[in-house]
């Protein structure tokens, strides 16, 4: 069995600005970076480490690294972040005038799609395309340490909807270094509990894809 810990980046300098990112690149912010470093103090050893190629995540992960001797740092493209369309970039004002009625938090109403969910816009990755590739992102870490422990440096997109395809929709927002626990035996995959690496009142809890 393989034990995934699954770990949203530090902050970014746009989840300072409350911006949505999607596969946008924005760096960790001072404080992101001040944040990965603290989180390396709560883990443990480790088989391996690997991030998404997004710069706030391969850099969180560049900072646990070192502080932990953990070389190499490995890239999963895979584990990228949802690719947010056109609300890449936009804070949640913003989207509420260009999108009015996407959210539910819209002050004009919120206007779901048939399925009662947001009518995302067309540009936005599903949740089964997502899982299409995050999927075999996992599979393959499970292959890479058939019996370990892997710290996985992603994004909280990413972890909503690894949590609701797994069965575990509705756990609330997670904070910059909180983290899920994921259980790989060969292709079936089992969620864990979660958990926050730093004091989650200091982090920022802004991501596409929580509504």
């Amino acid at each position: 069995m393989t034990r995934l810990l699954l770990v949203r980046h530090g902050e970014s300098i746009w989840n300072a600005d409350g911006r949505w990112q999607g596969q946008a690149d924005p760096p960790l912010s001072e404080r992101g970076q001040e944040q990965a470093a603290a989180a390396a103090a709560a883990l443990g050893t480790v088989d391996a480490l690997v991030t998404s190629d997004l710069e706030r995540a391969a850099d969180t992960g560049a900072i646990i690294g070192r502080i932990l001797g953990i070389d190499p740092v490995l890239v999963e493209p895979r584990l990228r972040e949802r690719d947010a369309g056109s609300l890449s970039g936009l804070t949640r004002p913003e989207i509420h005038q260009a999108f009015p009625g996407l959210l539910p938090d819209d002050p004009a109403g919120f206007r779901p799609g048939e399925d009662g969910h947001p009518d995302w816009p067309a540009d936005w990755e599903s949740d089964d395309d997502l899982w299409a590739r995050v999927e075999i992102a996992l599979v393959a870490l499970g292959r890479l340490v058939p019996d370990g422990d892997i710290v996985a440096i992603t994004h909280g997109g990413v972890m909503y909807a690894i949590e609701r395809r797994l069965g575990a929709p509705d756990r609330g927002r997670l904070s910059n270094l909180g983290a899920v626990w994921l259980e790989v035996v060969g292709d079936e995959m089992t969620i864990g509990p979660r958990l926050d690496l730093i004091d989650p009142t200091t982090a920022t809890a802004i991501e596409a894809d929580r509504i």
